[in-house]
């Protein structure tokens, strides 16, 4: 799968609270591997926090935060990993801040989300949670 205009060429990285607005994490860090060299996800969670997630998940990460900081994180990973471009989906005005700060390409989980076709967890939610207060009505 290629996307238009883009080269494959490149390291993504995920803010953790990216990801947790997904409705497939796992499906979506799959589907991005097609289309990437690299792929991660960086937090300034402690790393128990993102391992737990992204165990539970089945996400292979190619790198994390670990213990440094989300700058520190992004700063090494764009270091070793040598690609053409460097994108980070986050949620945010301090994930667009961050991305320029370090010299990464920052782009809006909703645009993300739109170009790759994942769904947003708020998306997917909607239903099953209005059929669940019908049902608590029930005498």
């Amino acid at each position: 799968m290629s996307q238009s205009g883009g080269s494959t060429d490149m390291t993504l990285a995920f803010e953790l609270s990216a990801l947790q607005e997904l409705a497939k994490p796992g499906t979506a860090f799959a589907g991005a591997r097609q289309w990437t060299e690299y792929v991660g996800v960086v937090s300034d969670e402690p790393t128990y926090v993102v391992t737990n997630f992204t165990r539970k998940r089945r996400i292979r990460q190619d790198f994390f935060s670990g213990p440094k900081g989300r700058e520190e994180s992004l700063e090494s990973v764009k270091r070793q990993f040598d690609t053409e471009r460097h994108v980070f989906i986050g949620v945010d005005d301090d994930d667009r801040a961050l991305a320029e700060e370090v010299g990464w390409e920052y782009l809006p989980l909703e645009d993300a989300a739109e170009k790759a076709d994942w769904d947003l967890a708020s998306e997917a939610d909607d239903e099953p949670e209005e059929e669940a207060e019908v049902r608590d009505d029930w005498p």
